[in-house]
């Protein structure tokens, strides 16, 4: 079952596609570029249409999402944890 969708090989975070995702779940994203999965452990809830961190990302670091600078860490990040508003900021302002 794919839980989450990456683009491209660059991305740090997929977006996930089912509803559901438990803190602790064993997680398969589809890496879209090449046609490859990618596996990552919960490590919180995460909400359909939410983000899950597929690299380890540090506060500062750019979060690369459909192979696209989308903002930056403004705190630490660990593969498959929940990322969103509360971890992640625009660089807009």
């Amino acid at each position: 079952m794919i839980h989450f969708l990456v683009h491209d090989k660059k991305d740090s975070v997929g977006v996930a596609v089912v509803e559901g995702i438990k803190a602790g779940q064993e997680l398969t994203g589809w890496l879209m570029e090449d046609d490859s999965t990618v596996n990552v452990k919960a490590i919180n809830d995460i909400p359909i249409g939410h983000k899950v961190a597929t690299t380890a990302v540090k506060s500062g670091d750019t979060i690369w999402k459909y192979g696209f600078d989308i903002g930056k860490a403004v705190a630490d990040i660990k593969i498959g944890e929940h990322a969103h508003v509360h971890n992640i900021k625009t660089k807009r302002w």
